[in-house]
């Protein structure tokens, strides 16, 4: 593992997909450099239940095949999860964080560094899940900086866990602290490269899961590549505008964290975002399919939140409104692919 830059002790919050595979990376000892990593990692889950079977197994039935390593240690206490810890990666569903850390808060450091890998937009506050960090912990303002960042990219969890090689990409607002996660996360299959958009970022990641659903839809319906291909590439530019009007790169959106990460997601068969929008295209209800998966579909809930921040915004997104009429208002997919194809006529315009 690559250098640790003082992060001796990690905790990772969340044992779904993302949060086994991060703790085992960082517990792995791959590494394209010579320095030591973290002698501590962590793996903390909100159900006792969840985290004593994850304990006694060491494997989950949310990720097929994958195992543990036995250096990760399974915490079953919050004070003895984040009460020590150097970092703390959130792997947690967004709409979850901040009951998660309101939970944690009075144990976690004042200089305790966190790192999100989670993909969303929460409801009603329209926060980011770093500003979520940063408001539930309300640091002391005469208190050094905390470092808060983001790691982020077209990363499917069960690849990861095959060590398949894969990018993400590092960001922060904090100086430098792109570049420590960037050397604490790189190994010999998975390169990490940074950016100093954090608001780009996490963006691109939300909002490429809203249009995943709609590609899923077009699966279910079979609508064809020619289709998915169009899908794509007008959902990125209703993205990459909602981006730039709320102060993101533009550049981002075209990068490994944008388009990289949105085809990923709506061409690759495990990915949740994408198979619940083919469940939806051939016609099972969204509480039926919800109901019976395993897994928390972001997506869903944060097509309401972009559906928000494209009103308060002023921006025009008819894939992520055709998305939010077939979740939430009952609108047959068919119907919702013919609005969209008989829109008005138009000069293509891109971001």
């Amino acid at each position: 593992m690559a250098q640790s830059d003082g992060f001796e002790r990690i905790t990772v919050l969340g044992i779904g997909q993302m949060g086994l595979v991060s703790a085992a990376v960082l517990a792995s000892g791959d590494s394209r450099e010579e320095h030591p990593g973290p002698t501590l990692v962590r793996i903390w889950g909100h159900s006792d239940e969840q985290a004593g079977l994850l304990w006694q197994s060491r494997r989950s039935e949310r990720l097929a095949g994958f195992v543990l390593p036995e250096s990760v240690r399974v915490s079953m206490s919050d004070a003895e999860a984040v009460g020590d810890a150097d970092m703390i990666l959130v792997a947690i569903p967004v709409q979850f964080i901040r009951g998660a850390l309101e939970r944690l808060r009075q144990h976690v450091g004042r200089q305790t560094a966190f790192v999100s890998v989670a993909k969303g937009i929460e409801n009603q506050t329209l926060l980011r899940p770093t500003q979520i960090i940063a408001e539930v912990l309300r640091d002391d303002p005469d208190q050094r900086p905390r470092k808060i960042g983001v790691l982020s990219g077209p990363t499917i969890a069960a690849e990861l866990a095959r060590c398949l090689p894969a990018t993400m990409i590092a960001a922060s607002d904090h100086p430098m602290f792109s570049d420590e996660l960037q050397r604490l996360f790189s190994t010999s299959w998975l390169r990490v490269y940074t950016k100093a958009d954090m608001l780009g970022v996490e963006l691109a990641g939300a909002t490429k899961n809203v249009i995943a659903i709609a590609a899923g839809i077009l699966d279910g319906l079979e609508a064809g590549f020619n289709a998915k291909s169009a899908l794509l590439s007008r959902g990125l530019a209703e993205i990459a505008r909602l981006g730039s009007a709320m102060g993101a790169s533009r550049e981002t959106f075209f990068g490994i964290a944008g388009v990289g990460d949105l085809a990923t997601t709506c061409f690759s068969p495990e990915g949740r975002n994408r198979s619940c929008g083919e469940a939806l295209g051939k016609g099972e209800k969204l509480d039926q399919y919800l109901a019976r998966t395993p897994s928390v579909v972001e997506g869903v809930a944060t097509t309401r939140s972009v559906m928000d921040l494209a009103g308060k915004y002023r921006v025009e997104m008819p894939i992520t409104e055709a998305v939010h009429a077939v979740l939430f208002e009952k609108l047959d997919p068919i119907q919702a692919i013919g609005d969209l194809m008989s829109r008005q006529l138009r000069d293509e315009q891109v971001g």
